[in-house]
């Protein structure tokens, strides 16, 4: 169910003051109804004119998006030290100056061992 029809059925009328539209008169609901069919083909065209531009630039090696913050091989390193417990996440950010988010994004998560705490030894006193 449209928004529009919603509103309708629960007697709540819109009055779109910078257009002059109101929803509450047959002319008001039909022009709101063209407004957005005009709205939705614009939004339909705009995806269809991107993804058409992005296919030709993927083709030509371009990749969207913002470049990694680390490195492959720091992100290796940081693998790395994740997997043999060196170092916190904590301090592998701050090595790449970088804040943790960045560093748990760049880890391989169908490799990473999940944490457990360090055993530390039971001295006896």
């Amino acid at each position: 169910m449209s928004l529009g029809a919603d509103l309708r059925e629960r007697g709540i009328g819109l009055h779109v003051i910078e257009q002059g539209i109101d929803t509450s008169t047959m002319e008001g609901r039909a022009m709101f109804g063209m407004l957005s069919v005009l709205a939705e083909l614009q939004r339909e065209l705009i995806v269809a004119n991107t993804n058409d531009g992005l296919a030709p630039a993927r083709a030509r090696g371009r990749v969207g998006g913002r470049r990694p913050k680390l490195t492959d091989d720091q992100a290796a390193l940081a693998q790395r030290l994740y997997d043999e417990r060196e170092k916190t996440v904590q301090r592998i950010a701050d090595m790449f100056g970088v804040p943790r988010s960045t560093v748990y994004g760049h880890l391989d998560k169908t490799k990473t061992v999940a944490r457990q705490p360090k055993k530390t030894p039971v001295t006896k006193s």
